[in-house]
């Protein structure tokens, strides 16, 4: 054993002569991914390290005397006593539209089976985000397709909206809604010749999901044909903890680009908290300082400097925007532990969604009560704002008074019209997966419920009226969605013909 740490003492004395020459290290420990390289004394944070055999080194922890590095690739094939190069470049991404309808992995590489990805550009994995001088208030919508979300809990171009909740609760539904609507959007669009519709790309990130699953939503999205306008970055369950830990930054530095380029993007970090625990396992071996709750104490920053990273910029800085959609998910519906704290206070508003709610088939399950959009009614359409203004007071005192309601006791007429109101916008709210609304038919739906066209409608009829409204609206009235889709306002014009087409149809409608 003596004899082997004076070889490896020996070797790492010839490379600290060498190292004058040329920046070069020897590795003194290997292990689960992580390596501790001696002898490389001009490194920088985050700069690649070459240790052959097709494995490269990341700089984590830059110590007096020694390197402690994260391994991408086999790191079996790395062994203690051989050289470390450092390369002087930052870890950086492939970036640029080339990487549209792509399935890549942490480092940008194609995982499809469809060949090499063309472009010209790379960006840097981690970056300092974009400061307060350089940005801009958010004011332009992100239509979800979901209505209680575009209602009540609007996202605009350059938020952060948290998705929050139990596993199996829809998290991951809803982003991939949103995006499915954004293709929609960017499709109809690019159809009608549009120059003045901004598409907004879309990115999902899938951190530490299980291949079936993500290939599920791969397939989802081909199916509904968004791919042109989505990248799919996968570090699955099976990949290594360094992977997983790497993957959201490269999925930023991604979205960046569009940003940068006067475009807009939208990313999904699907999720925050598989991130943490992958940043646990990497520190801990690393031996990085634990702090509360055995997570290392600078997992508040782990996060802040991510989604950071998402903004609107001003017109002097070309106008992009890249959109945050981050997933947490919460053991037993305790949005008060570390991570979710940390991501809450980080975000511009979350969506918590309930098991309880989810289970009593109320899908999206979202509690109207914790869920909150700090932009608000700034990235609504003035259409929307005009119908959806009261909706989200409505629903809350709606869920007071059924609680309240099941007691028994007698109520009067203005309590159980309210009763009876609520119970309606609750089953409007209901929406199958997959099938985003347009915000044209949204406001016309919401006008209806509101102004007692639903009225008499029986309640387990309403989501089958909605349906049918819908499709009536879409074939028959399309001049009218066409004007609201212009005007995006209501005026007394519109507001009359919205009525006459709802309570025609609501004359003829048979359930």
């Amino acid at each position: 054993m003596s004899s082997i740490l004076q070889e490896i003492e020996a070797r790492i004395a010839n490379v600290r002569y060498e190292a004058k020459q040329e920046n070069v290290g020897i590795v003194s420990e290997i292990g689960d991914g992580v390596a501790k390289i001696e002898g490389l004394d001009d490194l920088m944070m985050n700069e690649m390290i070459d240790l052959g055999h097709g494995v490269t080194g990341i700089a984590m922890n830059l110590e007096e005397t020694s390197v402690g590095a994260i391994l991408m690739g086999d790191y079996t094939k790395v062994s203690e006593g051989q050289e470390a190069k450092g390369t002087g470049r930052l870890l950086q991404v492939p970036v640029g539209k080339g990487m549209l309808g792509r399935v890549v992995n942490a480092l940008g590489q194609p995982i499809d089976g469809k060949g090499d990805i063309k472009n010209d550009a790379f960006y840097p994995v981690e970056k300092i985000a974009p400061g307060i001088i350089t940005r801009r208030s958010v004011n332009q919508p992100v239509q979800t397709g979901i209505i209680p979300i575009d209602a009540m809990i609007p996202i605009g171009r350059g938020q952060r909206e948290l998705i929050i909740g139990d596993r199996s609760t829809g998290k991951t539904t809803i982003c991939i809604d949103t995006i499915l609507n954004q293709a929609r959007l960017n499709k109809t669009a690019q159809d009608a010749g549009d120059t003045n519709y901004r598409p907004l790309y879309c990115i999902y990130v899938a951190i530490g999901q299980k291949q079936s699953n993500v290939a599920q939503v791969i397939g989802t999205l081909e199916e509904a044909g968004a791919m042109p306008w989505t990248v799919v970055l996968v570090a699955g369950a099976s990949d290594s903890a360094t992977e997983q830990y790497l993957a959201p930054f490269a999925g930023a530095a991604i979205g960046e680009w569009f940003m940068d380029n006067h475009m807009d993007a939208l990313i999904v970090y699907d999720d925050l908290t598989k991130h943490a625990n992958a940043y646990r396992q990497v520190s801990l071996i690393l031996k990085r300082p634990s702090g509360r709750e055995a997570f290392p104490g600078d997992v508040f920053y782990l996060h802040s400097r991510l989604l950071e990273r998402s903004a609107r910029m001003n017109e002097e800085h070309g106008g992009g925007s890249l959109t945050a959609l981050p997933i947490i998910e919460t053991q037993m519906g305790d949005v008060s532990a570390y991570i979710p704290t940390n991501v809450i206070s980080i975000t511009d508003g979350q969506i918590f969604l309930e098991t309880d709610l989810f289970y009593q088939g109320i899908r999206p399950a979202i509690s109207v009560g914790i869920s909150v959009s700090r932009v608000g009614s700034s990235a609504q359409i003035k259409a929307m704002k005009q119908v959806a203004g009261r909706i989200k007071t409505e629903l809350a005192q709606f869920r007071e008074l059924a609680a309240f309601a099941q007691f028994g006791s007698d109520l009067d007429p203005q309590t159980m019209a309210r009763l009876e109101r609520g119970k309606r916008i609750t089953e409007l709210f209901k929406q199958g997966q997959h099938s985003p609304i347009p915000v044209e038919i949204q406001v016309v739906l919401l006008w209806a419920v509101q102004n007692n066209v639903m009225d008499e409608v029986p309640v387990e009829h309403i989501r089958k009226f909605a349906s049918d409204f819908s499709e009536y609206l879409s074939t028959q009235k399309h001049q009218l969605l066409q004007k609201l889709e212009k005007e995006k306002k209501l005026d007394d014009t519109l507001v009359a013909e919205i009525k006459s087409v709802a309570s025609s149809f609501r004359e003829t409608w048979k359930p």
